[in-house]
């Protein structure tokens, strides 16, 4: 549809427009009765074979009936007839071109002509043409009127060229053109487009300074924007001003909200922005819903999820691709495989398509569980049903098979990618590169790039930064640099990756200086570090108890305007919980909440770990409550340490701290085994301790020292010596080799038990395979020996402890005196 002509054209163009009466009847009652299509007719009867003498008369007759249209005021007929000769190309073969021409009869309405014609190519998406009349039309020193002008800023935002629009904007304000709301919102629009929210908040200022309106639209890109920018607090703060200028939010508004809080982790607020939209009235959509399923997904409450599903139907929605490609992934996160096979069935059972997307999420979440060869017949029993195998999900599968390990599969899909004429990307070298490297068999990664350049596909800069990860990984960061002095010499820039992976090996070992200069080599180089490289370095100096440091790169993040996550605050709680500050950890959780983030499971198991580390179980117990209280779902580490902490608290909190782990569909693992057996025996409920070793065999975990040192321990605490000899035994015939921790259980066993020759016993195994005593226990040994008057064996170990180096190790006075008698 054509828009209508801007008043300010029309009244030009009547006042220079006044026919004659001695003008051709004839020439009028045609062009008053001739209709788009004769015109379109007119303009088409050129075939390209007649003299160019001919076609500059039709040329000028064109121009003519432009005239004579303008003059009559019919300007809707003059815009069809431009967009007309516009689009055939015969006449004229540009907007410029035809401007020409008609500028060239009529100089003095060029103004006002060319205004029009950038109308009708900014309303047919004719960018070039409308970007070559405006700087026509700026060099003659004016600015098109303001509906020609919107419309172009309209154009330029729908091919997203953000940076043009911007720039007009700018011209028209300077150039004192009184820009309306809908030039502002563009120019929001843009700016927030383009990543600079700060200029947008800028214009949004001055749109209000002026006078110029609200707009729901203009709120509505900025709290995307800050939702984009996970600064919830911001977004949460701009619907509240809405709210308060009496705008009515929209359902994007609402569905902006939600999908930027479930995005955070904010479910609580999420659903809370779902009831507000209820209370308004305002109705729900599938991108509601989908959002909200998302974010559970995301959080792994799939319990949850059927409510949302209910709702969804009862609002006569139903579960699109998308839908299902969200579940798929929900249930992938959290392990289900069985999940996403009843899930597929149900897909297909619906007749829902499925795309290389969802496929992919589908394979990928088999893969990941180690279900490799299912996922290998689902794509199978998918291509029997007309699927089109793509590259990208043989990629999944090739790379399923690399992490668990069977090289021959992968390299059999390898064979097969080739024989059904997939070409082998730098996808599949690259997860084949990848898992040399994991495995340290850098030789045979370096032979893979060999064989990806004979096939004809050149390494990309992430087959350099996983080759620079492992060589890194194993230390060999000499061979990084040259990595990096190679890539440079064939042409491939290292990007922010490349320089992460050497920045985080870097701050794992330790090398924080070397990491420092890494960072600002990267800067030299035109490269802004990203919040993931800021976290490294900030985590590094965390666990390296440099405090100080690492609110240094917080500050650098906040002067780039890279804004921090909850990554982020987690390194920093860790780091205070570390040094025992931790009042200073949880006035950190009180900046988190202000920043829009929310804690979430790592920041709490470190103030749990930080408390129980302290020795105040009670308050890591308060914060284990906190946490649940706020819909936190707690994680093995949560426990293991809930559990090890509160040990001496009493078995009754031990075992409730169990229980509740098992309502939360926590599977035990053998660290937790470990910590309830370890809890029992020291409480002498040794029946409880071995129920809990049974449980470990029956699932298959196998025991490891810290279960056997635990049994022994209980055992010995309980006078049963025989029983700890035997589970010594039995851990050498499964070949778990007794080493000092060991030894100084059965060792500080015996001497509580009084059994000083016992303990000489297994202090002479433990020395004989090159191990050392730590102090305090040597100190009991050496006393209990000499109270039984077994002062050679006395002498024999304090000669042993002196030549062997002991460093917190020395002879009182009198022991010496004891055994010099």
């Amino acid at each position: 549809m054509v828009k209508r002509v801007n008043p300010f054209i029309k009244y030009h163009l009547s006042s220079i427009f006044k026919p004659s009466k001695a003008m051709s009847s004839a020439c009028c009652n045609s062009l008053s009765t001739s209709s788009h299509s004769d015109l379109h007719n007119l303009n088409n009867r050129d075939d390209g074979k007649e003299p160019n003498i001919l076609k500059d008369q039709k040329r000028e007759e064109q121009v003519g009936n432009l005239r004579i249209l303008l003059q009559q005021s019919r300007f809707a007929t003059a815009q069809k007839l431009i967009k007309s000769l516009l689009d055939s190309k015969t006449l004229f073969f540009s907007a410029t071109d035809l401007l020409d021409h008609f500028s060239s009869s009529n100089p003095s309405f060029k103004r006002t002509f060319s205004s029009m014609i950038l109308s009708v190519c900014a309303e047919s998406k004719m960018v070039n043409e409308s970007l070559e009349l405006i700087d026509l039309i700026r060099k003659d020193g004016f600015f098109p009127p303001l509906d020609a002008f919107n419309s172009l800023l309209g154009c330029l935002v729908s091919v997203r060229q953000f940076d043009k629009v911007l720039s007009l904007f700018d011209d028209a304000v300077g150039s004192g053109l009184r820009v309306d709301k809908f030039a502002y919102s563009k120019a929001v629009q843009s700016a927030v487009k383009m990543g600079d929210l700060k200029r947008g908040l800028e214009l949004f200022k001055c749109m209000k300074e002026k006078g110029v309106g609200d707009s729901v639209f203009v709120y509505n890109v900025l709290i995307n924007g800050f939702c984009k920018e996970q600064r919830m607090g911001d977004a949460g703060q701009l619907f509240d001003e809405m709210i308060k200028r009496k705008l009515v939010p929209s359902q994007i508004t609402y569905n902006t909200l939600i999908d930027g809080y479930c995005k955070v982790g904010n479910l609580p607020e999420a659903f809370n922005v779902r009831e507000r939209m209820k209370l308004d009235n305002v109705p729900p959509s599938l991108i509601t819903f989908n959002s909200l399923l998302n974010g559970l997904c995301r959080m792994g409450r799939m319990e949850e999820v059927p409510n949302v599903l209910k709702e969804m139907e009862v609002h006569g929605f139903f579960p699109d691709g998308f839908t299902y490609s969200i579940l798929l992934d929900g249930h992938s996160k959290c392990g289900n495989p069985n999940a996403i096979l009843v899930l597929f069935e149900e897909a297909i059972a619906e007749g829902i398509q499925i795309n290389s997307y969802t496929c992919g999420i589908l394979l990928n979440g088999l893969c990941k569980v180690g279900m490799v060869e299912r996922a290998d017949k689902v794509l199978k029993k998918l291509m029997e049903k007309g699927f089109p195998p793509t590259e990208v999900v043989y990629n999944t599968i090739l790379k399923g098979y690399c992490q668990t390990n069977n090289m021959e599969k992968t390299f059999s899909m390898f064979e097969q990618m080739e024989k059904i004429g997939l070409r082998p990307s730098c996808v599949t070298f690259n997860s084949l590169i990848n898992k040399f490297c994991e495995m340290g068999n850098m030789g045979e990664a370096e032979g893979w790039i060999k064989k990806m350049r004979e096939m004809g596909v050149a390494p990309t800069v992430e087959t350099y930064n996983t080759l620079i990860d492992g060589y890194g990984r194993n230390g060999m960061f000499e061979r990084c640099f040259e990595i990096l002095e190679g890539m440079e010499n064939k042409g491939t820039k290292p990007n922010v990756v490349t320089y992460g992976s050497l920045i985080h090996r870097f701050c794992e070992n330790g090398k924080l200086v070397e990491a420092e200069v890494l960072l600002g080599d990267m800067a030299g180089r035109g490269l802004v570090p990203n919040v993931q490289i800021y976290n490294m370095v900030i985590d590094g100096y965390c666990n390296a108890g440099k405090l100080k440091s690492s609110f240094r790169f917080l500050d650098e993040m906040s002067k780039h305007n890279i804004v921090p996550t909850i990554v982020t605050y987690n390194a920093l709680i860790n780091g205070h919980c570390k040094k025992g500050k931790l009042e200073e950890a949880e006035d950190l959780i009180t900046e988190i909440t202000s920043r829009g983030l929310n804690p979430d499971v790592i920041t709490y198991n470190s103030l749990i770990h930080g408390y129980v580390g302290s020795g105040n179980a009670s308050k890591s117990l308060v914060m284990y409550e906190t946490m649940k209280k706020m819909g936190i779902k707690p994680t093995l580490p949560t426990f293991h340490v809930l559990i090890t902490g509160c040990c001496k608290m009493g078995l009754l909190l031990v075992d409730k701290l169990y229980q509740e782990l098992l309502q939360f569909s926590l599977t035990p693992d053998r660290v937790i085994y470990n910590a309830l057996i370890h809890a029992y025996a020291e409480h002498g409920d040794l029946e409880k301790a071995k129920g809990f070793r049974d449980e470990m065999i029956n699932k298959g975990i196998d025991l490891d020292r810290m279960t056997y040192n635990s049994l022994i321990f209980g055992q010995l605490k309980v006078g049963k010596v025989q029983e700890a000899m035997e589970l010594a035994n039995d851990m050498k015939a499964k070949g778990l080799f007794l080493k000092a921790d060991t030894y100084i259980v059965l060792i500080g066993g015996h001497c509580k038990l009084k059994d000083f020759r016992g303990a000489y016993s297994w202090y002479r195994e433990m020395v004989e395979n090159g191990f050392l005593l730590t102090a305090s226990v040597c100190q009991e040994l050496i006393n209990g020996l000499i109270k039984e008057g077994w002062l050679k064996e006395v002498q024999i170990i304090c000669s042993e402890m002196n030549v062997k180096g002991l460093d917190d190790w020395s002879m009182g006075e009198d022991l010496s005196a004891a055994v010099t008698k």
